[in-house]
């Protein structure tokens, strides 16, 4: 396929070098970064477009989304995917979706999960919304950037699914991170903790995959010094987008939004800047009841 890549950070330019590594014509654009091995340089978004079967988008927020899709789809050629890997809200997807369509293109949201690392190696999860002829057809290429792609609907829907896996992820590492602290306090050797509660109901992703404690269970950023996999702000970032759409959808969240307001003191008022989103076990550490 002839594919254009655009936003080429952290995430994206692993993306589009392992496309381009399997054998596509691959050109990307960035404002700032520069673009992988293997990948052409275009001058700007709506260059890229030009005659693509695929535009892949990897941005930061809905907002600048909205703003490349208006750029980039008067380029595009009538039966092109516009393939957004972003993280933004689910109304903002919708809205460019349904822009693509109004002019003969077709669209798919999909977000994933997995980190720079997952990105790098070719392993990332994509969540997808769209209707069925366009997931199909960037199916494969969803094979060579990920190992798992699950269309979850019409369009929306794979932002919904990042959003509430999300939560989930945000809500357990906090828990997480409250239980190894509560551990400390009580005399419980770490290693122990990690034994009982990693073989029992207290089971779950952040304990077993990604433990907060250093030197406990596989390998995580709590062994680097807690630089990141998956700062902080991200998790923010995410946590503040389930919020939103439970506004929106008038759902009680109540575990959501005291997880939000966590992640908001812990990166806005304190040193979660820039680290990992499992940092938040030293901040419990040095805390006590009050």
């Amino acid at each position: 396929m002839k594919i254009g890549f655009i936003g080429l950070g952290n995430m994206g330019q692993h993306m589009a070098r392992n496309l381009a590594a399997a054998g596509h014509e691959v050109t990307g654009f960035d404002l700032t970064a520069p673009c992988p091995e293997g990948v052409a340089k275009a001058d700007s978004a709506a260059a890229v477009a030009v005659g693509a079967d695929v535009v892949v988008t990897m941005l930061p927020n809905g907002t600048i989304l909205k703003s490349v899709a208006a750029e980039i789809i008067p380029a595009m050629s009538a039966g092109a995917v516009l393939c957004d890997c972003s993280t933004v809200d689910v109304e903002s997807a919708r809205s460019v979706a349904e822009d693509a369509k109004a002019v003969g293109l077709m669209a798919v949201d999909a977000p994933v999960s997995g980190g720079i690392g997952g990105a790098d190696a070719g392993t990332l999860t994509f969540m997808a919304g769209g209707d069925d002829a366009a997931f199909k057809k960037v199916a494969e290429l969803f094979d060579i950037m990920g190992q798992k792609a699950v269309h979850c609907g019409e369009a929306g829907a794979g932002q919904a699914a990042k959003i509430c896996n999300n939560m989930i992820l945000g809500i357990t590492m906090a828990g997480t991170c409250e239980a190894f602290a509560l551990a400390d306090k009580l005399g419980l050797d770490r290693q122990k903790m990690f034994d009982v509660v990693s073989t029992s109901s207290g089971y779950s992703w952040t304990m077993n995959a990604y433990c907060p404690a250093p030197g406990v269970g596989p390998t995580s950023p709590a062994d680097n010094d807690y630089k990141p996999g998956f700062a902080a702000e991200l998790m923010l970032k995410d946590l503040r987008l389930s919020q939103q759409a439970a506004v929106a959808a008038d759902a009680d969240t109540p575990m959501g939004e005291r997880a939000t307001e966590l992640y908001s003191t812990f990166v806005e008022d304190e040193d979660g800047l820039g680290r990992d989103f499992s940092a938040m076990l030293p901040r419990f550490e040095k805390r006590g009841r009050d």
